[in-house]
């Protein structure tokens, strides 16, 4: 990248920025959950209006890529931003706050969109500098609808790009680092559902019922056991099981125990260890008590896996975008899950966070990701413009091979 090329982008950023505040915030305020978000997906294509793009569109989500046409023997390259919020309560006290009781805008989606219009913008104003072609993803249904899965099914990113890229906000990163790493960068998440069920009864004669809430315990303690002995140290799960519910009373004994969680893994075959010893331990402790279990196993998101090529290319864009401490190469991955990791078993590319810690805040421990009293430093989205499009224009000239 000359040193044009990234006084433009930086200047881009900081051009756009206060239209990006404007569009996050329009957003921040109004919400939407799941696969069909229409008022976040009007505000930015309203934002997008006039622009040389062509629109595409399916039937299974909001979503819609717009792609801004360069070179017809070019490469063309994927830039992503996510439109759903959370189901969440905002408790923020911000001017723009949720609007919308139960939805709150707690991952930083609200400025996904906003940076990916505007490098949208600065990209078609700037458009005889790119050596082929944009398609910018807005994409719902990343908080476990598996919203890029649908886009890719419904076949609006079709011809594949040949390279993808996405930016996720973090506050718990120096604000305006550029950071990711090489290979798994967040782990696949599937949920769990076991139910056991024993027989009801009197509380004052357990002896003639069957109680399956120790029963369940019981398999809470054991499945913690089974990830520290049976999957490798080196290649972690994380198990958790983040509800029990059970009986409606004092004084009766229940019939069913609820369970449910999360499991959390870098590789095809520790997900396998943790999927099969969840069957084996729930089926035979409640066995052993007399009760009857299911378990029900949703596969959730694949691993997030960033390729290296891809990630050593974002690395000396940021550093010469913002410098050498602009990049942080993170030590290890983040047992959090992304959607875009679908994208990623498509194309090579990568995901970056971009550090947001709100200003006075410390990044150590200000309030993170899916908190409702999440906010960020909104100044950064010029960095994220600057970041999107530099990338872009990068890759379209070289491939993964930095300019030197």
């Amino acid at each position: 990248m000359d040193k044009t090329a990234q006084n433009i982008w930086i200047e881009e950023g900081k051009r756009l920025l206060p239209e990006a505040i404007d569009l996050r915030r329009a957003i921040h305020a109004d919400p939407e959950l799941g696969l069909h978000n229409p008022r976040t997906t009007e505000k930015a294509k309203a934002d997008l209006a006039g622009l040389p793009l062509e629109i595409f569109e399916g039937p299974s989500t909001s979503g819609f890529v717009a792609v801004l046409r360069g070179p017809a023997n070019g490469r063309t390259v994927l830039l992503r931003g996510d439109t759903d919020a959370l189901p969440l309560t905002e408790d923020t006290g911000l001017p723009f706050t949720s609007k919308n009781k139960g939805a709150m805008h707690a991952c930083g989606h609200d400025t996904h969109v906003a940076m990916l219009a505007g490098a949208a913008k600065a990209l078609c104003a700037h458009k005889d500098r790119l050596a082929g072609s944009v398609m910018f993803m807005f994409q719902p249904g990343e908080e476990g609808h598996h919203g890029a899965r649908e886009m890719l099914n419904d076949g609006i990113i079709d011809p594949l790009p040949n390279a993808a890229f996405a930016l996720h906000v973090s506050p718990n990163i120096p604000s305006g680092i550029i950071a990711g790493r090489p290979g798994p960068l967040l782990a696949a998440a599937d949920k769990l559902l076991v139910t056991v069920k024993g027989k009801g009864g009197h509380a004052s004669q357990p002896h003639d019922a069957v109680d399956p809430i120790p029963v369940a315990c019981e398999i809470v303690t054991a499945l913690q056991s089974m990830i520290t002995r049976r999957v490798p140290a080196f290649d972690p799960v994380v198990l958790t099981v983040a509800r029990i519910t059970s009986g409606t009373t004092n004084n009766i004994i229940p019939e069913v125990a609820d369970l449910e969680g999360t499991i959390r893994s870098f590789s095809e075959s520790s997900r396998a260890i943790a999927h099969e010893g969840l069957e084996r331990i729930v089926h035979n402790i409640a066995a052993a008590h007399k009760c009857d279990a299911t378990v029900d196993i949703e596969q959730g998101f694949p691993v997030t896996l960033c390729d290296a090529d891809a990630v050593n290319l974002a690395r000396t864009t940021a550093q010469r975008l913002f410098g050498e401490s602009g990049w942080l190469t993170l030590p290890t991955p983040v047992m959090g899950a992304e959607d875009f990791s679908y994208v990623l078993q498509k194309v090579p590319g990568a995901m970056m966070f971009l550090g947001a810690t709100p200003e006075g805040g410390d990044f150590r421990s200000c309030c993170a990701l899916h908190s409702n009293r999440m906010v960020i430093d909104e100044h950064v989205m010029a960095r994220g413009i600057a970041m999107h499009c530099a990338i872009a224009e990068a890759y379209l000239s070289d491939g993964f091979t930095p300019q030197v």
